[in-house]
Parts: structure tokens; C-alpha cells; sequence
């Protein structure tokens, strides 16, 4: 009786493939550890596209003379002479014009973009408009068109009407340039507003500006400033407009980064100086808006 009682608990015996079966990591381990690797990666990734930026930074405090040299020393004796010659100490040619242009031009152009594309991505995201996928699609095919082919036409209509050298003129191209790409984006913000909110701010008698602006935007802020932040850094950094269609008055930093590229002489450190303090602007303006720009970037990723 009680052997068979013991025979029928007891388990069988191993076999020879379980016995020689290495021991599963559970999946809390195998997740840990692919976590440390895409995070080494991310950081190698982030210090690969950081090491230009930084190499400039250095490059720009260098004499000309240091500057030039293959390959360059990080060693070399550190100096300010490549930001004396930015705010004009030999030459007398102040940059405070062309930042207060571009910043005008940035500033003014975002601003803009952002007055038009709401209401529009609104009207795409939560209207039931028909074909809006083919509305959407005809907004970013207008970004296909390069860039040169329609300089000739508007550096023509330019002329006729007076507007060579003109920041609002750039003020305009820059709003056209970049209202596709911000109705896109932020046709996939809206989307994400709940209806429902929207319904009981109509039963409740709310206007379509009094919902824009007081349910809409504090919703989809993080989106907003995404885009905003998006559209101000393709208008600093856009030169070949700025380069054709200004002269003297309404020259930008990016124009006037370039007249320190000369046919004689050294001017690398002179350059990496001015690109330095040029890039500032944007660089602290991502560095301002970076949580509302992860949060807006990554909206409507996960559900």
C-alpha cells in the first residue's frame, strides 16, 4: 500500500534531453538586458551626431593658424579672436542686424504658420471633410517642388513689386514654406483631442475660436510647440532666399555667417565662431521647449 502510494506521487524520472537542456533566462532578464542595449546604443548614436557640434565649439576658440592645421590639435592654445572678429573688431560690421532679421523673419513666419494650420489641421482632424488623406497629400506635395525652380518667379515678382530686400518678404516665404508641414503634423495632434470634449463645448455654447483657444490648444500644446519649434528652426537656418532676395537691410544670420568665407586668407575658426553663436538661438529655444517637443513628437505613438 504504501509503495503504491509513492509510485503514484512521485514524478518520473528526468530524460536525458531534459537533463542536458540549459535553464531559460526568465523574460524579465531578457528584457533588461536588450534594454541596456538599446540605451548604449542611443548614447553612442547621441555622441556621434554631438561630435561635430562639439568640434566646432573647440575649433571656434583656435587661432586661424591653429585652426588650419591637418590634423588639428586639440591641444592648441585657446583664444576669443574668432568672436572679436564676429561682432566686428577689425572690421566694424556688427551681426546685431542680421540676428534682429532672422529673429523677425523666425519669429514672425512661426506665429503666422501656427494662426493657419490649427484651424486647418482642426477642420481635416475633427470636421468631416471628404478625401482628406488627398488634402493632406496635395499640402506636402507642394514641398516636392525644389527649391531653385521657383526662385527665378518670385525673385521676378519680387523686383516688380518692390519687395527685393525686404524682411516680410522672407516673412511670407517662410509662412507659405512651412504651413504644409505644419498641417500635417498637426493634423495628427488634433486627432488625438477627444470628441467628446468637443461635443459638450458645443451643447454648451462655446464658439469655434472660444474652443480652439480654450479646449484645443491647452490639449494639444505639447503638439503646437512641436511644430512651432519645428517651422522657427527651418526659418533660421534657411539661406538660399535670404541669399538671393536681400542685400544690405534685410540680410540674415545665415547670409551673414557667409561673408566670412573669403577667397584669401584663413577663415575657419572666424566661421565655426559665428555658426556657434548663430546656432544659440536655436539651441536654446530646443532646449526651452524639449519636454513639450518629446511629448508632442511622440503623441499618438502608443494608445
Amino acid at each position: 500500500m504504501t509503495t503504491q502510494l509513492h509510485t503514484g506521487t512521485s514524478a518520473p524520472p528526468p530524460t536525458r534531453s531534459a537533463r542536458h537542456r540549459l535553464p531559460t533566462p526568465p523574460p524579465a532578464r531578457r528584457k533588461k538586458g536588450w534594454n541596456r542595449v538599446w540605451g548604449l546604443t542611443a548614447w553612442v548614436t547621441g555622441l556621434f551626431f554631438f561630435l561635430p557640434v562639439a568640434w566646432m565649439v573647440l575649433t571656434s576658440f583656435h587661432s586661424e593658424t591653429d585652426a588650419a592645421t591637418n590634423p588639428p590639435s586639440l591641444a592648441a592654445h585657446l583664444t576669443l579672436s574668432g568672436y572679436r572678429e564676429f561682432f566686428g573688431s577689425t572690421t566694424g560690421q556688427s551681426p546685431l542686424p542680421a540676428l534682429i532679421n532672422s529673429a523677425t523673419a523666425s519669429i514672425g513666419s512661426t506665429v503666422l504658420v501656427l494662426l493657419l494650420a490649427v484651424p486647418a489641421a482642426y477642420a481635416l482632424a475633427i470636421k468631416p471633410v471628404r478625401k482628406w488623406q488627398d488634402v493632406l497629400f496635395f499640402f506636402l506635395s507642394t514641398k516636392m517642388l525644389p527649391t531653385v525652380a521657383g526662385l527665378l518667379p518670385i525673385y521676378l515678382f519680387a523686383k516688380n513689386t518692390g519687395l527685393l530686400d525686404n524682411i516680410w518678404l522672407l516673412v511670407i516665404l517662410y509662412t507659405s514654406m512651412n504651413l504644409p508641414i505644419a498641417v500635417w503634423m498637426m493634423r495628427s495632434f488634433l486627432a488625438e483631442v477627444p470628441i467628446a470634449i468637443l461635443e459638450a463645448a458645443q451643447i454648451d455654447g462655446a464658439s469655434l475660436l472660444t474652443t480652439l483657444r480654450r479646449i484645443v490648444a491647452p490639449i494639444a500644446a505639447p503638439g503646437i510647440a512641436a511644430t512651432a519649434l519645428i517651422c522657427f528652426i527651418f526659418s533660421w537656418n534657411e539661406m538660399l532666399f535670404a541669399r538671393v532676395l536681400t542685400g544690405v537691410a534685410a540680410v540674415t544670420s545665415p547670409v551673414f555667417l557667409t561673408g566670412f568665407v573669403t577667397s584669401e586668407g584663413l577663415f575657419l575658426a572666424q566661421v565655426c565662431a559665428a555658426a556657434t553663436l548663430i546656432s544659440l538661438p536655436v539651441l536654446a529655444a530646443g532646449f526651452a521647449a524639449q519636454d513639450k517637443l518629446v511629448q508632442g513628437l511622440s503623441l499618438g505613438a502608443v494608445k
